[in-house]
């Protein structure tokens, strides 16, 4: 009995194995070698550990599974399609091609069971400390002493290449110093990349690096030894107070006769002849392509069943928790429902014409404490820099280890890692993440506000000192390009809000929106509470006349912290010139393209051609809306080190440059 269960979990693992390498080879293009090597530690995770209901992937309380490397999607896709997530061979021979369920790299929403975008290697990792996180708030919010509504294990596998990555590292750090316990890590030890063996450019000693970042380590040897695997995954499962990494050591490719170990067989197809000698070593038909036993699959749908006991345990759980604990209930199902409770905005500030001028940075700190009090799933904090971006919740504490229900994170300075946690924090369901950084430093989380992007989550970015306003701190700290650069980025609302008002409405639209991120551009420096007695239009259109008047001259185009001074050089225009014209402030570009083509006509009138448009950053893109008549007051350089009034004034943005540059444009 034993010796035939051993024979089925092998047959099983060279199957998937087998699937894999087909599945690149009918593409002509993906990655074989680490599905190779990694089969039988997906295997026994899948088979032996893995909490999860086929037949409900979104589940609340299923174990997470997250592919770091990408690449190797031809492994995960086949274990979806054996373990019955509903794809068919039919979508296994449709690898990588138009309109597939399993393209190049796993794709959240695309694929049933696939839990997040991977392919930029150390985002998975990263993304798995984000669910780690999400599962230590929620289970520490809703759990009761005798009712555990959430309790499950985050697993995600990586490779050498997501080791060498920062924003894994970042995560890595973070994640040891929290102490989650219920993440685990699996590497793929195989020692090769692109260009070659890893001691080339990777030869510290990973054990010892892992180890020191507060986390279990356990070694696997030999990576085809299932009963090694289990030992080691059932370890890293019992270490409940550190995250573990369980360090397994691969072939890439393995059973290949001539690319075993090497790197030609990490990103091209083994090929047609190669195939059949890894068929033949796996003993399997080696003219038989996507070929399946009956038995294995009537093993592996066993996940079928296991599945519908596990969720209906919980359920049952869950009906006793709901009928003791109803106020609880209700809560719980709005959080992982992701409802914007009740009364949510009841409490955001309206700030007076005749109140101190405040920095919108400021204001988005009061925006965002009036909204958290009503919020409970609203959860996040700052690279470091919450003093700064004001960013703490006063309503709760801080999440650290042992007190897993405070809402405030600290990210530490690690902004590319806190922008791809909180898309897993997302991702997990049950919390609604925001982050915050200088807006200088949102280089630094590019590739995660990108993915963010691409999966339409809706994380919220609070990015602030906006301009050369920063002053003092020179070039180095003054965000130039970045506002451009965010807008580049499909599907990322980009808001820079003019006064404190404008902030409380951007955090408004911010959470409104469920299918894309938001990025709110704050500045550090104070800024009046505008007069909006004359406004002509709705903000969450992205653009509004804040100052109308009937038949301009010209129109006025500002952001941020420029549309206060195009307002007085609108007034003194009208005063010593006679001349009319509108002021638009357009907090939001992304927004105001998505607004209706009357609605746009209205706010810029095609007959209108004369047009300023005044933003302290690049010019690029704003072409769009100025016209081959308008002009463009931009920052086409990088910035100084001088008080932030000086440099503005300096670059332009002053009510007298505003004026000379309409009159130029007058004639």
């Amino acid at each position: 009995m034993a010796e035939a269960r051993e024979n089925l979990d092998q047959l099983s693992i060279n199957i998937i194995r087998a699937l894999s390498i087909d599945a690149v080879q009918k593409a002509n293009s993906g990655h074989p070698g680490a599905p190779m090597g990694l089969a039988p530690a997906a295997y026994v995770v899948w088979k032996r550990f893995l909490k999860h209901n086929p037949k409900n992937p979104a589940w609340i309380d299923r174990d997470r599974f997250v592919l770091s490397g990408g690449h190797a999607s031809a492994l995960l896709y086949s274990l979806l399609y054996l373990f019955g997530y509903g794809l068919d061979i039919d979508d296994l021979k449709n690898f990588r091609q138009w309109g597939s369920r399993t393209p190049g790299h796993p794709e959240f929403g695309d694929t049933p069971g696939v839990e997040t975008t991977t392919g930029p290697l150390g985002q998975g990792v990263a993304n798995a400390v984000g669910m780690a996180i999400a599962e230590q708030h929620l289970a520490s919010r809703f759990n009761m002493a005798d009712k555990s509504v959430i309790n499950h294990k985050t697993y995600a596998m990586c490779g050498d290449g997501d080791l060498m990555e920062g924003v894994a590292l970042e995560a890595a750090s973070l994640a040891g110093h929290l102490g989650l316990g219920k993440l685990i890590l699996i590497y793929d030890d195989n020692s090769i990349t692109i260009e070659g063996k890893t001691d080339i450019t990777f030869s510290e000693d990973t054990k010892a690096k892992f180890e020191a970042m507060n986390w279990h380590v356990v070694t696997v040897g030999d990576g085809n030894d299932l009963v090694a695997l289990q030992k080691a995954i059932q370890a890293g499962v019992d270490a409940v107070q550190r995250p573990s990494l369980i360090q397994v050591k691969t072939h890439i490719a393995y059973g290949s006769p001539n690319k075993q170990d090497s790197s030609d067989a990490h990103g091209a197809p083994l090929g047609e002849d190669e195939i059949k000698l890894v068929k033949k070593a796996y003993g399997l038909p080696q003219d038989k392509s996507f070929y399946v036993p009956e038995e294995v699959l009537k093993e592996s749908s066993k996940a079928l069943t296991y599945g519908e006991g596990f969720e209906a345990a919980w359920q049952e759980i869950f009906n006793a928790y709901k009928s003791e604990y109803p106020d609880h209930a209700a809560q719980f199902l709005d959080a992982v429902s992701g409802f914007l409770t009740d009364g949510w905005d009841s409490d955001i500030p309206q700030f007076a014409e005749d109140n101190d001028p405040i920095a919108t940075r400021a204001a988005s700190g009061k925006t965002l404490n009036a909204i958290a009090k009503n919020l409970p799933t609203l959860m996040g904090g700052s690279a470091d820099l919450a003093p700064s971006n004001k960013t703490y919740l006063d309503c709760s504490t801080e999440f650290q280890k042992d007190a897993a229900q405070g809402r405030n994170i600290r990210f530490g300075v690690r902004e590319h890692g806190m922008g791809a946690v909180m898309n897993g924090m997302y991702l997990h369901s049950g919390i609604r993440p925001y982050g915050g950084t200088f807006l200088v430093f949102a280089d630094y989380m590019r590739p995660s506000i990108r993915l963010a992007s691409l999966m339409k989550l809706p994380i919220i970015y609070v990015f602030t000192h906006d301009s050369v306003a920063v002053g003092e701190d020179g070039p180095t700290h003054q965000p130039v390009e970045h506002v451009a650069a965010l807008r580049a980025i499909p599907n990322l609302n980009v808001i820079r809000p003019a006064d404190a008002n404008e902030t409380a409405l951007a955090w408004k639209q911010a959470l409104q929106t469920l299918d894309s991120p938001t990025a709110l551009i704050l500045s550090r420096q104070k800024l009046p509470i505008l007069d909006v007695k004359q406004r002509d239009g709705e903000f969450n259109y992205g653009a509004y006349a804040i100052k109308h008047t009937e038949s301009p001259d010209l129109i006025i185009i500002a952001t941020g912290s420029e549309v206060h001074i195009s307002l007085e050089a609108a007034n003194l225009l009208k005063k010593d010139h006679n001349i009319k014209a509108n002021v638009v402030s357009m907090p939001s570009w992304e927004l105001f393209e998505k607004a209706p083509a009357p609605y746009k006509e209205r706010i810029l009138p095609s007959g209108i051609t004369k047009r300023l448009a005044v933003e302290a950053g690049i010019p690029m893109g704003w072409e769009k809306y100025t016209g081959l008549e308008g002009k463009i007051i931009g920052i086409s350089k990088f910035g100084t080190s001088a008080p932030g009034g000086t440099v503005l004034k300096e670059y332009g943005f002053s009510v007298d440059n505003i004026v000379k540059n309409a009159l130029e444009l007058m004639k």
